[in-house]
C-alpha cells in the first residue's frame, strides 16, 4: 500500500490496522470465540475484576474495532484503484474477483470461527466498484445516509404508523445460533466445520443484518475511500487541524448519544403507560420501535467513539513519542488477513469442544489473548523482515492478478 503521493506506504494506516486486529483478538478472547462458556471465579474481588474487564473491553472495543477495520478496507480499495488507474487499467472488475477470493478466505475462517466478518466484507465490498466513480461530495452524502441506518428508519415509521407489534425486514437466526452453539460445545472437528460453514454463516449474516452492520459497513467502506481521495491520512498541518476538528465533533456527539442510549430504555420502562399514551412518546411503548431507535443511537455513538480512537491514534503517531510502539506493531497490521484467520484457528483450538475446551474467566481469557497477540506480533516482525507480504496476503495478491 502506498501513500496518497505514491512515495511509500502510509505507515500510520498499518499501525492503526494492527491496533484494530489486536482489539478484535481481545474481544473474541473474552467471548471464547462465540462459545461464551466462561467460568466465574470464587473470589468476589476476582468477580469484580472480571466484570471490569468485560465491561471495559466491550465499551472500548465492541462495535469499534471492526469499524476501524472497515474504514481502512475502503482506504485500501482507493489505493489499489488509484494505482491501477495510473497503469491505465480499470480496477473495478478485478476488485470483484478479489472479493470472490475474499469470500473463499472468509469460508476458510468461518470453518473455525463462525462469527467472522470476511464473508460480510466480501459481500458488502461489491458496493465499492459501484460508487467509486461518484464525486466525493456525493459519496459522502451516500455514506451519511447509510450510517444513519435507513432500514431501521423504515422500521421506525412502520412501527409508529402501521403496526407497532409486527416486525418487518427481520431474519430469525435463533435456530441457526442454537445449532452452532451446540456443535461448538459438543461436536468433533469435522462436524463443527460443517455446521460453521452453513448454520454458523447463516446466523452470522442474519445477525449482521439485524445489527445494522450491512449499512454501516458499506458506509465505512465509502468513508475510507473518501479519506483516501482527500489524503486525510497524510501528515500535514492542514490535516492535523482537520483531524482536530473531527475529534472535537466526535466527542461532542458521543456523550449525548451514549447518554441517550443508556437512559432512554429505563425512562420508557419507568414511565406509566397512561402518560406515554397522552404524549408524543406513545410510539416508544412499542418494542419494535424501541429496538430500531436504540440500534440507530448505539450505532452512531459507536461510530463517534471509533472516530475518537482513530484520531487519537493519528495524533499519537504523528505528534508524540508513542509513534515508536505504534511502529513496532506495523508488521502486525500489514499481515492483518493472516493474523485474523490465525486468531480464529488458535482460538477455536483452545476453546471449542474439538480442541482443548478450556473454561476460563474473563481475566484469564484476556491474559491468554495477550500471549497469543505477543506471539503473533513477534512472528510478523520476523516474517516481514524477510518478505514483502504476509503468507495469506501474498496468496491473495497473486490470485488477484492471476488474469
Amino acid at each position: 500500500m502506498e501513500n496518497v503521493k505514491g512515495q511509500s506506504r502510509v505507515e500510520v494506516v498499518d499501525a492503526i490496522r494492527g491496533i484494530a486486529v489486536a482489539m478484535i483478538l481481545m474481544l473474541h478472547s473474552i467471548e471464547h470465540f462465540n462459545l461464551y462458556n466462561q467460568v466465574d471465579p470464587d473470589s468476589p474481588l476476582l468477580k469484580l475484576v472480571d466484570l471490569m474487564v468485560w465491561d471495559g473491553l466491550w465499551f472500548v472495543i465492541g462495535g469499534k474495532a471492526y469499524a476501524i477495520f472497515a474504514l481502512l478496507f475502503g482506504f485500501s480499495f482507493y489505493i489499489m484503484d488509484r494505482n491501477a488507474a495510473r497503469r491505465g487499467e480499470d480496477f473495478r472488475l478485478r476488485f470483484c474477483w478479489r472479493m470472490l477470493l475474499l469470500f473463499g478466505f472468509g469460508c476458510l475462517n468461518a470453518s473455525f470461527f463462525c462469527g467472522e466478518v470476511l464473508v460480510l466484507y466480501s459481500i458488502v465490498g461489491l458496493v465499492l466498484p459501484m460508487v467509486s466513480r461518484l464525486k466525493t461530495r456525493t459519496l459522502l452524502v451516500v455514506a451519511a445516509v447509510l450510517m444513519a441506518q435507513p432500514v431501521e428508519w423504515m422500521k421506525l415509521v412502520y412501527a409508529a404508523i402501521v403496526d407497532g407489534e409486527r416486525e418487518i425486514l427481520v431474519f430469525d437466526f435463533g435456530e441457526y445460533w442454537n445449532a452452532s452453539m451446540k456443535m461448538l460445545a459438543e461436536g468433533g472437528f469435522l462436524e463443527t466445520v460443517r455446521t460453521n460453514l452453513w448454520e454458523g454463516q447463516l446466523f452470522s449474516l442474519a445477525w449482521a443484518w439485524g445489527a445494522g452492520r450491512f449499512c454501516q459497513t458499506a458506509s465505512l467502506f465509502m468513508l475510507g475511500l473518501a479519506a483516501g481521495r482527500m489524503e486525510w491520512f497524510a501528515d500535514s498541518e492542514a490535516n492535523r487541524r482537520r483531524w482536530g476538528r473531527v475529534l472535537a465533533m466526535a466527542l461532542v456527539a458521543f456523550f449525548p448519544l451514549y447518554g441517550l442510549s443508556s437512559l432512554l430504555p429505563d425512562f420508557v420502562a419507568s414511565t406509566p403507560a397512561e402518560e406515554l399514551a397522552d404524549s408524543s412518546l406513545w410510539a416508544m411503548t412499542s418494542k419494535t420501535f424501541m429496538a430500531s431507535l436504540m440500534l440507530i443511537i448505539t450505532s452512531l455513538h459507536k461510530f463517534c467513539f471509533m472516530t475518537v480512537i482513530v484520531t487519537s491514534l493519528l495524533f499519537a503517531f504523528y505528534c508524540t513519542r508513542l509513534s515508536r510502539p505504534l511502529r513496532f506493531i506495523m508488521p502486525y497490521g500489514r499481515m492483518s488477513l493472516t493474523n485474523y484467520i490465525g486468531q480464529s484457528i488458535v482460538g477455536s483450538a483452545i476453546y471449542y469442544h474439538w480442541g482443548l475446551y478450556l473454561n476460563l474467566s474473563d481475566t484469564q481469557s484476556v491474559a491468554l489473548g495477550v500471549v497469543i497477540l505477543a506471539c503473533q506480533v513477534m512472528f510478523c516482525r520476523w516474517w516481514m523482515s524477510r518478505h514483502t507480504h504476509g503468507p495469506l496476503e501474498g496468496v491473495w495478491k497473486r490470485l488477484t492478478y492471476l488474469w
